[in-house]
């Protein structure tokens, strides 16, 4: 039996006896009736996850008053295919390290505005009743405007 299926029939055991559930409620009680105890690596990927959120909201003040990003992750990959993320400060990082870092950062958000792009176009295409919503891709007077204060 496969591991989600062990956890399927778990929960319809859970449920079964107790009713309607959140996962949590029935994680609880696996852990309380010693029915399911993490395994290190699971403690190591969950305080990783962790460390990754904080690095990622850590920000610091530089010289010039401006509120920037103190970690920086690039995404690398191996022989096998899997991925990654090796994080490194702003402030002692090589300039290699942060060119790649905001490279990866910078394609990230085109692929949100490809999926935006996507998005809005299907919406038009196939819900709007009225004038089709327009976007603009173009962020340069944004960024100028949240320079200038403009925009909080």
């Amino acid at each position: 039996m496969s591991l989600t299926e062990q956890f399927q029939k778990l929960a319809s055991n859970y449920i079964a006896e107790h009713g309607r559930a959140t996962p949590t409620e029935i994680a609880e009680w696996l852990v309380h009736i010693k029915r399911w105890e993490p395994e290190p690596s699971d403690m190591v990927r969950q305080c990783a996850k962790l460390l990754a959120r904080a690095m990622r909201q850590e920000y610091i003040v530089d010289p010039q008053g401006r509120k920037v990003r103190a970690k920086h992750a690039v995404m690398e990959h191996d022989d096998a295919g899997s991925q990654t993320a090796f994080w490194d400060d702003i402030r002692t990082a090589t300039r290699n390290h942060m060119h790649i870092a905001f490279q990866q950062r910078r394609e990230q958000i085109v692929g949100d505005c490809r999926q935006l792009k996507t998005d809005v176009d299907s919406y038009n295409d196939n819900q709007n009743t009225g004038y089709p919503i327009q976007m603009i891709f173009d962020f340069t007077d944004d960024l100028e405007e949240l320079e200038a204060g403009v925009i909080s």
